[in-house]
């Protein structure tokens, strides 16, 4: 009888190893997001369905589709690493530099539509359905104007996300 009470009980210890944990909450009573980790072969993929994304919401509204720009790439890229130094979303440089200043300096000739920034532990993805969200970085990505996009992000160890988009004709 006590061989048939272990094995039975060590039965329902392994089924009930088998649930799912509870997922952490954070102090808002609501999940806490899991990081998402970009990886080198993300990494080279995340630009191009950037791209692919904004110019399909930018074509349900009839507008002209995108292109990926170096010097705006490389504009977003400095920004992003700029914004993770200073530990803070927000468009002006740690030199004083403005989105302005910075696509003249990364030798973009065109004009500067606009910027759009993120901190996060979402993917490209979810980030631009939150910039989609807001009417202010949703004007930028659906500018009529804008022909040239440069996307990057900078990841910390910890798996933050600082992401910048910059908009240009």
């Amino acid at each position: 009888m006590i061989r048939l009470f272990t094995l039975l009980l060590v039965a329902v210890m392994a089924l009930s190893a088998c649930q799912p944990a509870a997922p952490t909450l954070g102090a808002d009573g609501r999940p806490v997001p899991k990081a998402y980790k970009i990886s080198g072969r993300e990494a080279d993929k995340i630009p191009f369905r950037m791209l692919d994304s904004v110019n399909a919401l930018r074509g349900a509204s009839s507008l002209a589709p995108i292109q990926l720009d170096p010097q705006l790439t490389a504009a977003a890229a400095t920004h992003s690493r700029d914004m993770q130094v200073q530990n803070r979303p927000w468009h002006f440089g740690s030199d004083g530099s403005s989105p302005v200043d910075r696509v003249r300096r990364a030798g973009f000739s065109g004009k500067l539509v606009g910027e759009v920034i993120s901190e996060t532990y979402e993917s490209e993805l979810e980030t631009l359905g939150a910039w989609m969200a807001q009417p202010d970085t949703r004007r930028i990505i659906m500018s009529p104007e804008a022909r040239m996009m440069g996307i990057s992000w900078f990841q910390e160890n910890n798996g933050k996300i600082w992401w910048t988009m910059v908009l240009g004709d």
